[in-house]
């Protein structure tokens, strides 16, 4: 038995494409807004792929399975949800706040051009520091909501 093959969205980095929108935020007091945009079109086409990808692997494990459309239409639903809220939404708005906060507060301290570059500095240090508590978050949240309606992601509901 080989070892598993890594996951090209999860594994490698191609992962970083989910950040690019959090990238885009932290530099928005110094870039035109079609580039903040721009940030989140890539992390969407991220979470896209990612939920197609989880969707034929779907198919493929469970190939001559009667419930196998319901079982991908699961993994396509539950990764895109997921990933939209961890990777774009929830850190999207993270970022965009804490930014604009720190540019504000900043804004009062000093007159000098520094609060641009330091609030895109702080917005980009704050990435590594905010990815797991989010992940923790939504993966509570579906669990709590989404997630009992059919079961572990890929998996039927279980029988009441």
């Amino acid at each position: 038995m080989g070892a598993e093959e890594p996951d090209l969205y999860r594994d490698t980095w191609v992962r970083y494409l989910g950040y690019a929108n959090e990238v885009g935020e932290s530099f928005r007091p110094l870039v035109p807004v079609s580039l903040v945009w721009a940030s989140y079109g890539v992390a969407t086409a991220y979470v896209t792929a990612d939920a197609i990808d989880k969707g034929r692997k779907a198919a493929t494990v469970h190939a001559q399975d009667p419930a196998q459309a319901r079982r991908v239409g699961v993994a396509v639903v539950d990764t895109f949800i997921w990933q939209g809220l961890a990777s774009v939404a929830v850190p999207g708005f993270t970022i965009n706040r804490l930014c604009a906060a720190s540019l504000a507060l900043l804004g009062t301290v000093t007159r000098w051009p520094l609060p641009r570059w330091a609030t895109t500095a702080l917005g980009l240090a704050a990435i590594p520091f905010i990815i797991t508590p989010i992940d923790r978050s939504v993966d509570f949240l579906m669990d709590s909501s989404l997630r009992k309606l059919y079961g572990a992601p890929g998996e039927p509901p279980a029988p009441h």
